[in-house]
């Protein structure tokens, strides 16, 4: 893909912008250099992006950037994003289209306070100034800072920050390796995921990925894991010997269909590693930080899990997840040397992870969630119980997918034509993934498209 970056200023405000913070604004040049709408905002980055088709389900993919406007008011409810989508192949890059997209992607969940949001870009380019990196040999403050927050939040007590969601999988499998290796000293330990899950594509989380089309071409596996089905607590059981130390899952599959475990299953899982001191390992990558309205998606139904695996929505953009754990575990596993990062931890990024947590607490994100989440499910429904080609509504929060019965690209691709952002989950559902501060009014525009977009099928 390639890419061009430029920079250039407007005089003045702009003009029939949306009041909205999930719309994509698209500003673009003639090839003269004149400007092709009429619109104008304070000052904007955008990055030029070479669209290619990549796969039958997205036929073109832009590259996200940011710019914060605002019609003069300073209010971090705005956050327009900016996108260049390229017409046709063209390496002289001398033809473009230019529109603007309705975004129910949020960057796959990340981005959760919408596109460039005043506090928390002021505060990176602060921490910029004062220090980017340490290593993890050393202690920082913000680092110090964005812990207490995290574990307060989560209700655990220690945390190890990574760069990623997949290595915060990692992290989760040594720790429950190291835990049953301290008890007894073997090797040979075992681990139980679920069918249909997705926890990344490095080798440890690829191994516990319960869909073969993302493990065949990479076997063999680290070793040692056995599958069960979500929600099914007895093909759980079966699984368990003497040598099962963890049981991990997503407290809601996303790649896998957007399948929330239910209330009983959690609390048979919990009941099942207390009674046999396995540990309980929650994936929180992509349904906690508010997805479902409550900060972690377990705290909805009142069960600690003993380690936790997070990122995405943690950095709202920067590369940061991070795995949490209880006191007794990190007592009893994990020890100075077994596990490290190079840039793990580094002040940037433990500056982006309290700002998050100060504005989540600002905003009341998880009450606002659990608000237009609701509202979300009653329209999404109506839309289910309007089209034969939909069979099925399933999510919470604003984490909600439709089930079609055949693959839903070119619902993908129409909606790409009418103005909206949205992707898949599987080859059969579409999933709904909005900014954490999306209103109404833009769940009721999406309605709207994704209805067009249907019936233009």
């Amino acid at each position: 893909m390639g890419i061009f970056t430029g920079l250039f200023k407007s005089r003045d405000k702009p003009q029939n912008s949306y009041d909205s913070p999930s719309y994509a604004y698209f500003f673009g040049r003639a090839n003269s250099g004149k400007r092709v709408t009429d619109r104008t905002a304070l000052q904007h980055i955008i990055v030029y992006a070479c669209v290619r088709v990549l796969s039958e389900a997205i036929a073109q993919l832009p590259l996200h950037v940011y710019k914060y406007t605002d019609n003069g008011k300073e209010r971090v409810t705005k956050h327009p994003l900016y996108f260049l989508l390229h017409d046709q192949p063209n390496p002289e890059m001398t033809s473009f289209i230019f529109r603007e997209y309705l975004d129910f992607v949020s960057g796959i969940g990340v981005f959760a306070l919408g596109y460039n949001n005043r506090k928390y870009n002021d505060a990176l380019k602060a921490q910029i100034d004062k220090l980017l990196h340490t290593s993890n040999y050393y202690y920082n403050e913000p680092i110090i800072d964005a812990a207490k927050a995290v574990t307060k939040a989560s209700g655990l007590d220690r945390v190890f920050f990574t760069n990623s969601g997949a290595e915060a999988l990692e992290g989760c499998i040594k720790t429950a390796r190291k835990y049953a290796f301290l008890k007894d000293g073997s090797t040979n330990h075992e681990i139980i995921a679920l069918e249909h899950s997705f926890h990344g594509r490095t080798m440890g989380a690829l191994s516990i990925t319960g869909k073969k089309i993302y493990r065949d071409a990479f076997e063999p596996d680290i070793g040692n894991i056995k599958f069960a089905e979500l929600n099914n607590i007895d093909s759980v059981k079966k699984q368990i010997t003497d040598k099962t130390c963890a049981i991990i899952f997503e407290t809601v599959q996303g790649e896998g269909g957007v399948y929330p475990a239910t209330e009983v299953f959690l609390k048979e899982i919990r009941k099942i590693c207390d009674e046999n001191d396995i540990l309980m390992i929650l994936d929180e990558v992509q349904c906690g930080m508010g997805r479902t309205g409550y900060m972690f998606a377990y705290q909805k139904f009142g069960i600690m899990p003993d380690v936790v695996a997070t990122a995405k929505a943690l950095g709202c953009g920067v590369l940061v997840g991070a795995f949490l754990m209880k006191e007794k575990v990190a007592q009893n596993s994990l020890k100075a040397g077994d596990h490290g990062s190079t840039y793990g931890g580094k002040p940037f990024v433990g500056t982006a992870v309290k700002t998050v947590l100060e504005l989540y607490e600002e905003l009341d994100i998880c009450s606002h969630v659990n608000e237009v989440g609701n509202y979300l499910y009653e329209q999404l429904e109506c839309v289910k119980n309007d089209y034969d080609c939909i069979i099925e509504h399933r999510g919470i929060g604003l984490m909600q997918g439709l089930v079609f019965n055949e693959p839903v690209s070119k619902y993908i691709n129409s909606a790409l034509e009418n103005g909206m952002l949205i992707i898949n989950a599987g080859n059969d559902i579409i999933r709904f993934l909005p900014p954490l501060i999306v209103e109404k009014r833009d769940i009721d525009e999406m309605i709207c498209i994704l209805r067009k977009s249907i019936e233009a099928i």
